[in-house]
């Protein structure tokens, strides 16, 4: 089991209950990363459901979520031949931090797509990426350890004071320890890109209030490509959207997100 399986492990309590553990490991200078908290409560979804690919999720980010034991818990809405749909909360100390509503599937790992666009961006191989610098050690971001990304040198401009003007963030990803990607790797990847609006200018902590994501694909062992995009930041909110691309060169997930602009 690696350091990602144990930290997003479900343990069956009875049939609607799930106890977890909230890794600290996972933290964005306090609260813990959004995907890994999809991650955490896709195991106990999938582990309930007839079928094992999480297909659609649809997250409300209620209240943030600290390190720490914590439960999943369930509600069956339909369970049938080709897709069931559950619902999901995740409970520290009496509160919901994240609520759910997942579709779980069975993919076929092997079928060809019938049709597929290709990437909404182009992205230069990897010897032509860069790594973000490392955080200050004060700073708890510990999430930065357990992964490798190499951006796309544009679009961290903003650590410069050259933002590109463009919501936009691209990056290959793959976990710091040796491990295939997965559909609980793939719920992290959707939320791993720094906020598209730092590209834009904005700056500070950017909450995700709704983040929704579908599995395309079961996605081929090796990097994954993150190209990440907004349409509209206005009023204090933007909106992300994310492709994600095997090492194959398929689409194997995509997400947008709705979430609010950075603040301090």
């Amino acid at each position: 089991m690696t350091k990602f399986d144990e930290a997003t492990r479900a343990i069956r309590v009875d049939d609607t209950t799930y106890d977890v553990c909230l890794d600290d490991g996972y933290s964005m200078g306090g609260p813990l990363n959004g995907g890994y908290l999809m991650a955490t409560v896709l195991r106990a979804v999938t582990d309930a459901s007839p079928h094992p690919h999480p297909v659609s999720t649809s997250a409300q980010f209620l209240r943030v979520a600290r390190p720490g034991p914590a439960q999943v818990v369930l509600d069956r809405l339909k369970s049938g031949r080709t897709a069931a749909m559950t619902r999901a909360r995740l409970v520290r100390d009496g509160e919901t931090s994240v609520e759910m509503l997942v579709t779980t599937a069975t993919l076929d790992g092997s079928a060809a797509p019938d049709w597929s666009d290709g990437p909404s961006a182009d992205m230069p191989g990897l010897d032509g990426c860069v790594r973000l610098p490392d955080p200050k050690a004060a700073s708890a971001m510990n999430f930065s350890a357990r992964m490798e990304m190499l951006f796309d040198p544009p679009t961290i401009g903003w650590l410069t004071g050259e933002p590109t003007g463009r919501p936009e963030s691209r990056a290959y990803f793959r976990l710091a320890e040796p491990q295939d990607p997965d559909p609980f790797v793939l719920a992290m990847a959707v939320d791993a890109l720094p906020p598209v609006v730092f590209s834009a200018g904005a700056r500070g902590w950017a909450p995700t209030v709704e983040l929704t994501w579908h599995l395309r694909a079961l996605p081929a062992p090796g990097w994954l490509t993150l190209i990440g995009g907004g349409r509209l930041i206005s009023d204090g909110w933007f909106d992300e959207e994310v492709e994600v691309w095997d090492s194959a060169g398929r689409l194997v997930a995509q997400s947008r997100q709705l979430a609010r602009l950075g603040r301090g």
